[in-house]
């Protein structure tokens, strides 16, 4: 879409030019006197507003062209301007070419100004040399603006694909850490206490179903075709379903909350850091008890994940426990919030943050 709407503009604009290119070869004083030179001084003119349009995609031979048929508008109509006008093809050069490269072509068409003196004096000589200087400073800002443009979309895409894959890791690794618990358990009491097996299958199947369900969400929001149809967005409201399916994998986790209205923003990340804390609890701790707390301040959501666990150094830790902390605390970061996770001094590991409200509202 968008490089059609370019060829259209580029069209147009080589339309506007030739038309524009032919009048001044009709209408000026010092223009062609005979048919025949109006006709070749009309056919450089076509041909000269032509190369606007040819600029993007063959922008040395459009150049070239655009001087040569300058040159023939130059010689039998100087009142169109200098070299016609190739400072308007120059733009669209200096636009798709590097400054060291579109600097050089600029340099010939000021280097050959002094021609102008020929038959005419020096403002004219002035005049035709600021022509390519202002298509070229036109061309490169338009350049400039491109790149910026660009670099800001693909900031936009690897932020979203940070994002993804952020959800999938805490969506997955919850899900798979506690699916290997139940497996584990199930497996040990599978004859000796078959109610405990299928206990731990049944929670085995609605873990897979809730990941299920948050993939299908993610997937709808990521969708070009079907932006607006995903469903609700985990938050601290699913703490508690959270803590109780924790809680089937020989987890207790108590959920000290004081909840208000927040912006979806920070309920989505404050949820998401609970749940990261919590499974690096699992997994990587022998803690048989959590406490989450969450507190709501005037102008900041407060939250802490404390277990009772052997320390754990943050130091030390690596894999999936190392991103978990790096991704809490990018988080944390991109709604300009702080995280501290680390070892407590009586034993145990505790995660906290402090998200602040009013940047995300």
């Amino acid at each position: 879409m968008r490089i059609a709407r370019d060829r259209i503009g580029d069209h147009a604009a080589a339309a506007a030019l030739a038309l524009i290119l032919a009048i001044l070869v009709l209408i000026t004083p010092d223009g062609p006197v005979t048919a025949a030179g109006r006709v070749v001084a009309l056919t450089c003119a076509l041909v000269q507003g032509a190369m606007v349009a040819a600029v993007r995609t063959r922008p040395e031979a459009a150049m070239a062209v655009a001087v040569v048929s300058g040159a023939g508008l130059e010689a039998l109509a100087p009142g169109t301007g200098w070299l016609g006008q190739s400072a308007a093809v120059l733009a669209g050069y200096a636009r798709v070419r590097s400054p060291r490269r579109s600097l050089g072509v600029l340099a010939a068409l000021v280097a050959a100004t002094p021609w102008k003196l020929v038959t005419g004096d020096w403002r004219t000589m002035l005049l035709a040399a600021a022509g390519p200087a202002l298509g070229w400073t036109l061309g490169e800002l338009g350049r400039t603006r491109a790149l910026r443009r660009s670099d800001l979309r693909r900031r936009i895409v690897t932020q979203e694909r940070d994002r993804i894959a952020r959800e999938l890791h805490d969506v997955l690794a919850h899900t798979v850490a506690v699916i290997v618990v139940q497996a584990t358990a199930a497996e040990d009491a599978f004859d000796r206490r078959p109610e405990l097996a299928r206990q731990a299958l049944g929670a085995i199947a609605a873990a897979a179903r809730s990941t299920l369900a948050e993939l299908r969400v993610l997937l709808q929001t990521t969708s070009a075709d079907d932006p607006g149809s995903g469903g609700p967005q985990p938050g601290l409201a699913q703490l508690g379903a959270l803590a109780a399916a924790l809680g089937a994998t020989g987890l207790r986790v108590e959920v000290r909350t004081e909840l208000r209205e927040l912006p979806a923003a920070v309920d989505r990340s404050a949820y998401r850091i609970v749940q990261e804390s919590l499974t690096n609890t699992l997994r990587h701790s022998q803690a048989t008890r959590a406490v989450v707390t969450v507190r709501c301040e005037p102008d900041a959501l407060r939250l802490a994940v404390r277990d009772d666990g052997p320390a754990r150094s943050v130091g030390r830790v690596t894999g999936s426990d190392h991103r978990g902390i790096v991704g809490m605390r990018e988080r944390a970061q991109l709604l300009g919030g702080t995280l501290r996770a680390g070892p407590l001094p009586g034993g145990g590991f505790e995660v906290r943050a402090d998200l602040p409200l009013a940047r995300a509202a």
